[in-house]
């Protein structure tokens, strides 16, 4: 594997990881607090929240300007610019609160597909 393949593969991999991760705290911890009320703290936790979405920020900048500048198309750019999009409204605009977990989930669930289509879409060629 050429080493820009594998950088790709490196950051298309951290981003679904990161999303995953997102995904599983938005959905699985609030259910757990029910079980667990320790769990309903961390799900409640808007600084995590943050966190996830600042580190899929860099990861996901550095794959787009990756695909750019190796001629991919701009499919994968715009999905994953639409979905950090949402994905930081979710995380900082107070406003958008009460609809948080489904932004969350939404974002997180469309910023995944992007990644995994740009890692088949490199297989593929």
């Amino acid at each position: 594997m050429k080493p820009a393949a594998a950088s790709s593969t490196v950051l298309d991999a951290s981003a679904i990881s990161v999303s995953g991760l997102c995904l599983i705290h938005c959905l699985a911890l609030p259910l757990l607090s029910v079980i667990l009320p320790m769990a309903g703290t961390l799900g409640e936790s808007e600084l995590l929240h943050r966190i996830f979405v600042l580190m899929a920020v860099p990861i996901t900048a550095t794959a787009i300007v990756q695909d750019r500048a190796s001629g991919g198309g701009s499919v994968f750019a715009a999905v994953a610019v639409i979905a950090l999009s949402i994905l930081l409204a979710a995380a900082f605009v107070e406003r958008l609160h009460d609809a948080e977990t489904v932004l969350t989930t939404v974002g997180a669930s469309l910023l995944a597909l992007a990644h995994v289509y740009r890692w088949q879409r490199r297989y593929q060629a």
